[in-house]
């Protein structure tokens, strides 16, 4: 079965398991069942697909997948927005997903290092393709610690580096996250030997990564709220929101906001006097990831 179509079989599985008839609105047929979710005759008949053709998708025999057959797919498994998109990623053929930018050094796009400029009062990270850092400013370390070096890699920072497990309160929450948006990635750009060979890593070398990628969530540009326990300030709240640039949809600005007067926003002035060098912006060199 092509790598493609085994990927599109396997997410399909995965939420037809987690959907009841009951919760997709239908009688259960009868007979006895040996899986947690829809049958496969169920989800066709709510996706108005013969049982055969709908085997054959879940299958990897189909190589053809119209629009028409994805939306009403997302519509009978109850897809939310980012979900649909990643199964149209799935269903589109691999030549039409094919990575063909050049592998040389990213580097940040200029618009968004002025609006990093704007938004020196809080922690602001850019990231690439790969999760790859592409700038921060000062305060970022000073929140966050070293590390996160622009050439790095943030989810290889927060799977392998041991103070990044402790530092971030609710770290599996952000971890969990940052695995679906990988295979949301993955998803976009099959291809990309250098991010299938990054995940294939991180899957080998803890078992977190194992387990969250497999259960086949996808996020993207997922707003989480991120508790830090500061070694010398404290407890640090922070609202972790995305911005993907005009220019560049590769390219996403993490903005860490503040409640106006919060305990957080009081101490961040303190923090950014301690950071021991002041970082401006920089770009992004070659890197393996």
């Amino acid at each position: 079965m092509p790598a493609d179509r085994a990927a599109l079989g396997a997410f399909l599985r995965s939420r037809r398991d987690r959907l009841t008839p009951a919760q997709a609105g239908i009688a259960a047929f009868p007979g006895p069942r040996r899986v947690p979710g829809l049958r496969k005759e169920e989800l066709a008949v709510l996706a108005g697909l013969s049982p055969d053709h709908y085997s054959r998708l879940e299958q990897g025999r189909q190589h053809n997948v119209t629009d028409e057959v994805v939306r009403a797919l997302s519509r009978a498994l109850q897809l939310d927005e980012v979900e649909h998109a990643h199964l149209r990623d799935l269903a589109a053929p691999t030549s039409h997903r094919r990575w063909t930018g050049p592998e040389a050094a990213q580097r940040p796009d200029p618009g968004m290092l002025r609006l990093m400029g704007v938004l020196n009062h809080v922690p602001v990270l850019l990231l690439g393709r790969r999760s790859q850092v592409l700038a921060h400013n000062g305060l970022l370390s000073a929140v966050l610690g070293p590390g996160l070096e622009p050439g790095s890699s943030f989810v290889r920072w927060l799977f392998l580096e041991p103070d990044a497990r402790v530092r971030i309160v609710n770290w599996a929450d952000f971890a969990a996250a940052a695995v679906g948006a990988l295979r949301y990635e993955v998803g976009r750009h099959p291809d990309d030997r250098r991010l299938v060979d990054l995940v294939a890593e991180l899957r080998h070398g803890d078992p977190d990564v194992a387990r969250w990628w497999d259960d086949q969530r996808v996020t993207f540009r997922t707003s989480l709220t991120k508790h830090l326990a500061h070694p010398t300030a404290g407890p640090l709240t922070f609202g972790i929101e995305s911005v993907v640039g005009p220019h560049d949809p590769e390219q996403r600005l993490v903005v860490y906001t503040v409640e106006p007067d919060s305990p957080t926003a009081r101490v961040l002035p303190l923090l950014a006097s301690w950071a021991a060098v002041p970082q401006e912006p920089s770009p992004a060199g070659e890197t393996t990831t």
